[in-house]
């Protein structure tokens, strides 16, 4: 009990002290409360979406999981005879067949895309009763015949859709226009996707092509009947009828949710290792805090054991002020993360996906794992400023200086330093060294945790002397108040290092993910001048439709226009593998618009008749040669045996690995009706006509907007804006542990302050100014900042350098430092310590001179 009024009398008497650290440890919890609140919610949406969407039973055709989305691009389907079937089994009392199509654009009578701007699909389908479990009719009728359509109540608010509205549909089986007869409202939240419908005679006509075939089959129980029940029944029932995918209601909801769940993850882990980054910054801040409050109160403490005090208890002592911090700091973060969901939510439907915050979810776990994590981490963050409180001994009472500092832990913890720096050196070596890049970015992680650590154990021994070249170039201009900056921050060495270390780690990623994204940018820059001879390159998110692909073809001014279709085979090399693989078929133009270097043979003759390329990876693993015959079979077609008439080189970025062969021969083998759209096209313009042929394609896709046209200098742009927005939001994510860094040097300098408060009487009473203080204190903080910039700055272009040369095994050979991007990080540094001396440098300014000699 002496114990805990102890600590809660100190906690409560430096309260002001403790603030910032306890906002570090509520900025933390905040964002992994805030994250598991906000997947949560997000899981909770599709989870209630899913549930009432799909009927009791499910009939549809039985494809491997990664043939879901057929190559040919029209939804696999089931004959109508097998509804008919279904409706004899026992305990059926409804039967209904649907359609739908997810390889759809819809786009307004401007060629507007009406799709969602978040990826989420545009849904095509034919409206059933079964559709009234998830939706209702606000407006309007449902569609009666082909002129007819109808649109989900959120689509139509976001693009200022009314009745009458005419809107045409680009399916992989043609275009078809219809007026809008109908609105339709969502009973759950629908978290983004496009929806429109037809009736079933059109839907099937228009998005299968055909008449009397369905994408699935909705099976409803009679009154008493259970789901499973009911599935074996109908299973029985088609079993002659042949091989189906029948699903109750529960098995789709939790195949849909596992679908959904595992892209949620990545998105959770993601943000949950962000909310980790600012964790561990957040540590040095509570190891700094208590370090410097142990230190202040030494004298308190060696009176506490002159009285009888036990080590144990003085360390216990300090250990519960950490945890009433931890406690406050994480149950105010848990509130927080809350705010933050719903923040995230509300950015999210700025963005178009819709996620209501009736849906808030909110589990049991979720502050239990924030209270927990804060606790903990603030408890073991202050274990050793209370195990060095215990040491204190009753003789400190008679000391007025702080606890002397320990020699030989100084030596050992710069050796520790030392080897572990060494060992991660040794490991980024290993790592640039290495021949596979699944090989070496294993020790890649090995030696960025190593030398992260390293740098953060060294960071005493590194401050004396990083702060002396800091200083000589930077404070010296400011004469005596220099000085005594440069001299406060190499006072306690291990405190500048902590505070830095801090800094350091966030702009150790920052440097690092910046070297990276800049030098994949520079590799595929150059990888294009080499390698790419096409002026146009026509792509998007789903493949180019047959109608896309004749406009494009009828385009003026162009020499030529080049096919690039993907599909699935299976290769079995001379030496008896088989091996599961995509096969590239082109037209033989392509060899002109993609420049690949051979290591055997000629590229022109693999688009010959029955022959075909292979990469040089694959064979040297098989052994293959210029002359070998490779057998394989095409998925949905004949196996054929084809020549490898060349061997190109996997040195490359581009198509690396890719095997070619012409659309000719592709054609021989696989029927007509599973032969894939294309995936990209590629044209080149007639000499001297580059800017006709590039206004007239722009032109020519203009119904098309799913589809991009883009010469070289517009796709390189794309593709480091894609890199750019990548990093953005990265460092978006790093940014709470840069703002937490920060918090640490306000905290450093203000309990240096109040440390020094005797010491800044003095200086007052001799003659510096209000101003040449507060110029002295913003100098340390610029120090200590530049500091942590310094070290995390090389280190982050170290951990760069080390990716980029696993990165070179992939083709991406370029090495690029964005010194532009490096060097205002580090003069931002020189600002955030400005900033962060702010309210530290006033405090100290306005101390009573005489009060503060007074202090003991």
């Amino acid at each position: 009990m002496t114990v805990l009024k102890t600590s809660l009398r100190n906690f409560f008497a430096h309260k002001g002290r403790m603030a910032l650290s306890a906002v570090a440890v509520l900025l933390s919890v905040a964002f992994v409360c805030g994250t598991l609140v906000f997947t949560d919610t997000m899981n909770t949406t599709f989870d209630k979406l899913f549930a009432v969407t799909a009927s009791d039973v499910t009939v549809s055709p039985k494809v491997a999981k990664s043939d879901e989305t057929p190559q040919n691009g029209v939804p696999e389907s089931l004959p109508a005879s097998v509804l008919d079937k279904a409706r004899h089994a026992e305990g059926v009392k409804s039967v209904e067949g649907g359609v739908s199509s997810m390889n759809v654009t819809v786009v307004d009578s401007d060629n507007e895309n009406m799709g969602s701007s978040t990826g989420a699909p545009t849904i095509a389908g034919d409206w059933t009763s079964n559709d009234l479990r998830s939706m209702e009719i606000t407006s309007g009728h449902a569609p009666r015949g082909p002129t007819e359509m109808m649109v989900d109540a959120d689509t139509a608010d976001k693009h200022h859709l009314e009745l009458g509205d005419e809107l045409r549909t680009i399916a992989q089986t043609g275009d078809f226009r219809a007026r809008i007869v109908g609105i339709t409202t969502f009973k759950v939240t629908n978290p983004g996707a496009a929806v429109v419908y037809f009736d079933t005679a059109t839907a099937q006509r228009e998005l299968l092509g055909t008449t009397g075939r369905f994408t699935n089959i909705n099976v409803t129980a009679a009154s008493g009947v259970s789901d499973e029940q009911l599935k074996q029944n109908v299973t029985r029932t088609l079993a002659e009828a042949g091989s189906f995918k029948v699903q109750t209601a529960k098995e789709n909801a939790d195949e849909n949710r596992q679908d959904v769940g595992q892209f949620m993850n990545v998105i959770k882990y993601a943000m949950l290792g962000f909310a980790g980054i600012a964790f561990l910054v957040g540590i040095f801040l509570i190891i700094n805090t208590f370090s410097m409050l142990v230190a202040q109160r030494t004298r308190e403490i060696g009176l506490m054991r002159a009285i009888g005090s036990s080590r144990r208890q003085v360390n216990r002592s300090v250990l519960v002020e950490a945890l009433l911090l931890g406690v406050l700091g994480s149950v105010l973060g848990v509130g927080a993360g809350v705010g933050i969901a719903i923040g995230l939510m509300k950015v999210m439907g700025s963005m178009g996906m819709d996620l209501s915050t009736r849906d808030l979810t909110i589990k049991a776990t979720t502050p239990v794992a924030g209270l927990v994590l804060g606790v903990v981490v603030t408890v073991l963050a202050a274990y050793l400023p209370a195990r060095r409180a215990g040491k204190v001994s009753p003789m400190a009472a008679l000391r007025d200086a702080g606890t002397p500092a320990d020699g030989r832990a100084g030596r050992v913890r710069a050796l520790i330093g030392l080897v572990l720096t060494g060992a991660g050196a040794a490991a980024l070596y290993a790592a640039a060294s290495a021949k596979k890049a699944s090989d070496g970015s294993l020790v890649l992680g090995v030696g960025v945790v190593l030398t992260l650590i390293g740098f953060v154990v060294i960071g005493p021994l590194l401050a004396g002397g990083v702060v002396r070249v800091i200083s000589a170039v930077l404070l010296r201009a400011f004469g005596p108040v220099g000085r005594m900056a440069e001299r406060n921050a190499l006072r306690n060495p291990r405190r500048t290092g902590a505070t830095g270390a801090a800094l350091m780690i966030g702009l150790a990623l920052v440097a690092c993910l910046s070297v990276v994204g800049s030098s994949m940018v520079a590799s595929a820059t150059s990888e294009l001048d080499k390698s790419v001879g096409a002026d146009f390159i026509v792509q998007g998110n789903q493949r180019i439709v047959p109608q896309a692909e004749k406009a494009m073809q009828q385009s003026p001014h162009l020499a030529h226009v080049t096919r690039y279709k993907m599909l699935d085979a299976t290769l079995t090399s001379p030496d008896g593998k088989a091996e599961d693989t995509g096969i590239t078929a082109a037209d033989p133009s392509y060899a002109d618009d993609l420049r690949r270097t051979t290591t055997q043979g000629t590229l022109p003759a693999a688009y010959g008749d029955d022959a075909m390329s292979v990469g040089s990876d694959y064979a040297k693993k098989h052994g293959v040669h210029v002359g070998d015959t490779v057998t394989v079979a095409f998925k949905g077609g004949r196996t054929a045996k084809l020549k490898v008439a060349a061997i190109t080189s996997d040195d490359t970025a581009l198509d690396q690995g890719a095997r070619y062969m012409s659309i000719a021969t592709m054609e021989k083998y696989v029927p007509k009706d599973r032969i894939p759209p294309n995936q990209i096209m590629f044209a080149k313009a007639k000499d001297g006509q580059e800017k006709q042929a590039y206004a007239a394609l722009k032109q020519s896709m203009k119904p098309y907007p799913q589809y991009q046209v883009r010469d070289q200098t517009d796709y390189k742009k794309e593709l480091k804006d894609q890199v750019g927005q990548l990093l953005n939001m990265v460092y978006g994510l790093l940014a709470l542990a840069i703002i937490v860094a920060v918090l640490g040097v306000v905290n450093t300098l203000a309990l240096s302050v109040v440390e020094r408060t005797r010491e800044i009487g003095l200086l007052r009473a001799i003659g510096l100014s209000r101003r040449q203080l507060r110029r002295m204190i913003r100098l340390e903080s610029v120090v200590i900042a530049l500091f942590g910039a310094l070290l995390g700055l090389g280190l982050g272009m170290g951990w760069g350098a080390t990716a980029q040369k696993l990165l070179a095994l992939e083709g991406l050979n370029v090495l690029q430092i964005p010194w532009g991007t490096i060097t205002s990080v580090f003069v931002a540094s020189a600002f955030v310590g400005l900033f962060a001396a702010l309210i530290p440098a006033f405090r100290a300014g306005r101390m009573n001179v005489l009060n503060a000699i007074a202090t003991e």
